[in-house]
């Protein structure tokens, strides 16, 4: 029974062993250089789900799965017959507005003037003669030669005359003045509604368009022409390849080494020797469980700190998941809280 014993404490022992040593291989950060600190992880990438800003059926995809596209890169189009129509639409009503506008600002022509004043004198002659009419049979009603129906006509006749007068005046001090800034300001505001509508119906037209928001790789075709499109419906998925991150851990006795900004030199074993140039881009505020399967709960309890340290990959060579090696020099200056992250140019394409 001893024996059987000291066996099986052995086989524990070993097991602890193996697991123990596993964690620390999958998790070793090399420190035996004050200068350095390394870290081993896996390369992560962005993927993005490109959708219309718009609903219709699709008219045409112009991309197939694995094409490498350009940001700006027109990728799908959808028909465009029914937002043309409301374009033109909106642009036909903006040329009216603005000729309202024109002839409010222009004011009367001299033609309309001219016509005015001519009404005035034509009212003038009538309201003299109606007046001379008027005072002629008063007195032949006083002579008992015209009845008072005769005068009482030609006195209602003289006021309308007046009455026509005035109108003539007013209407020519009008055709002088113009149109009020009232009515010029309202037209104004209705052509600046108008326009609205016209930017607006120009935007839904170009939202048949669906451009690459960046460079990358083309992964899935989720719908096909004629299928109907909204917002709420991806059509592609793409990668962004550039720049990729490789998804990292750190330890809560490293923290203080690290800071936003900083360069870090990456490698992989499917490219050995060559490095690839990078910078710290994120630090996790919050710590987890190591990320490995374990074995006993004094590893498992074990807390560390996600590190992101993206990497140029201009030639498509970091792959998602490729297992990958980040040096950190540590006698480097950290960056200034606040400063501007660094970019591929500023890093080199590695």
């Amino acid at each position: 029974m001893n024996k059987k014993a000291k066996i099986r404490a052995l086989v524990i022992l070993l097991v602890l062993v193996i697991a123990a040593g596993g964690w620390w291989y999958g998790n070793r950060q090399d420190t035996g250089d004050a200068n350095r600190l390394v870290l081993y992880g896996n390369v992560d990438i962005r993927e993005v789900d490109l959708t219309f800003n718009n609903s219709e059926h699709i008219d045409k995809l112009l991309v197939q799965e694995g094409d490498r596209v350009r940001k700006g890169q027109l990728v799908a189009t959808l028909h465009r017959e029914r937002m043309q129509a409301e374009y033109a639409a909106a642009e036909a009503k903006v040329a009216s507005q603005k000729a309202i506008v024109a002839r409010l600002e222009a004011g009367s022509r001299p033609e309309e003037i001219r016509q005015a004043r001519a009404d005035v004198a034509a009212a003038k002659a009538k309201l003299i003669d109606a007046e001379l009419t008027f005072e002629r049979n008063k007195k032949l009603f006083k002579q008992n030669a015209a009845s008072k129906q005769a005068v009482d006509d030609s006195e209602a006749s003289l006021n309308t005359a007046r009455a026509n007068l005035k109108v003539a005046q007013e209407a020519l001090a009008l055709a002088v003045e113009g149109p009020r800034i009232e009515d010029i300001e309202e037209a104004k505001a209705m052509l600046k509604v108008d326009e609205a509508q016209l930017a607006l119906a120009g935007e839904v037209l170009k939202d048949t368009e669906l451009f690459a928001p960046a460079d990358g790789i083309i992964r899935n075709r989720i719908l096909e022409p004629g299928d109907m499109a909204s917002p709420q419906k991806p059509v592609l998925t793409m990668a962004l390849t550039n720049p990729v991150w490789v998804r990292t851990y750190a330890q809560e006795a490293t923290l203080g080494k690290l800071a936003l900004g900083m360069s870090a030199d990456v490698t992989t074993d499917s490219y050995p020797g060559k490095v690839y140039k990078g910078w710290i881009g994120f630090i996790s505020p919050t710590a987890e469980f190591t990320p490995k399967n374990v074995e006993t709960p004094e590893l498992r309890t074990r807390l560390v700190y996600q590190v992101r340290v993206y990497v140029c990959n201009p030639q498509d060579e970091l792959r998602l998941g490729m297992p990958a090696t980040v040096t950190i020099p540590l006698d480097q200056p950290k960056p200034e809280p606040g400063q501007k992250a660094p970019d591929c140019t500023e890093q080199g394409n590695g």
